[in-house]
């Protein structure tokens, strides 16, 4: 009952004011009219990502997909690996035809591996879903961010954090505020370490940039909170309620639509 009246901020004033200005950097480089119009709250159902192959591969080629579709990335030209099998490169020679982003973007189905951007995937994620879906979109933002004309607010440091968020931006919150941490529990024999993906964002600060994306495409609470694990719902709420009262940082982002 008391956390009712709790007026404790959901994160401190320097990293939720980042949170604003790199969504504000990820709309100026990379089309708020798409964010706003056709960029969907991918969830954690059949509904989103149905299907199921055999194989590990076929299962992670699935997956990969279903996160270029959602990110409006599909006409890119990528090679999917198994990261075991990866060769350090230097940076891929690579021409995307059309649009970065969106329906207007035109497939290449020509390219050779040499101009193809490398996508590798861990097989034992393939038990961790939403792990694999973070990572994939982490990789997507990656090599979009690449292509801004601008860095991310807080230089090459918070890199990995701003192309999280990003990846937020595409879409992938909700993966990405469930797998920020994986709790071991008490029996050793069932976890897996390599199953889970390395995190930049915190859990906290995952679900206050969902919730930044759940404000501003007005979504209910509850088609998000639903998805959520538990301990995270009423951060969510708590977030979007700071978010909401946040009017300046709000009209900063509306402003660019």
């Amino acid at each position: 009952m008391f956390s009712l009246f709790d007026k404790t901020p959901v994160l401190d004033a320097d990293s939720s004011q980042w949170l604003f200005d790199t969504y504000a950097w990820a709309m100026k480089q990379f089309n708020a009219e798409i964010f706003y119009n056709q960029t969907p709250l991918v969830l954690p159902t059949n509904d989103y990502l149905p299907g199921r192959v055999d194989s590990v591969h076929g299962m992670a080629s699935l997956i990969f997909e279903r996160v270029k579709g959602y990110a409006g990335v599909s006409h890119w030209p990528t090679l999917l690996a198994d990261q075991s099998s990866c060769a350090l490169v230097g940076p891929p020679k690579v021409e995307i035809k059309g649009a970065l982003r969106g329906p207007e973007g035109i497939a290449d189905d020509t390219a050779d591996e040499a101009h193809r951007l490398l996508i590798p995937y861990n097989p034992q994620q393939i038990n961790n879903p939403e792990g694999m879906i973070a990572t994939f979109a982490h990789i997507i933002a990656h090599y979009l961010a690449q292509m801004a004309n601008e860095p991310p607010p807080g230089g090459a440091e918070y890199w990995p954090h701003a192309t999280e968020l990003l990846a937020v931006y595409l879409g992938f919150g909700v993966m990405f505020a469930n797998s920020a941490f994986t709790f071991r529990g008490g029996c050793g024999s069932c976890y897996n370490p390599n199953a889970n993906r390395d995190a930049y964002l915190t859990e906290i600060e995952s679900t206050y940039a969902l919730a930044i994306f759940g404000v501003l495409k007005e979504i209910p609470n509850s088609e998000v909170t639903r998805h959520l694990k538990k301990h995270l719902r009423g951060t969510y709420k708590k977030a979007v309620g700071d978010i909401q009262g946040r009017t300046e940082d709000l009209a900063m982002l509306t402003a660019l639509r």
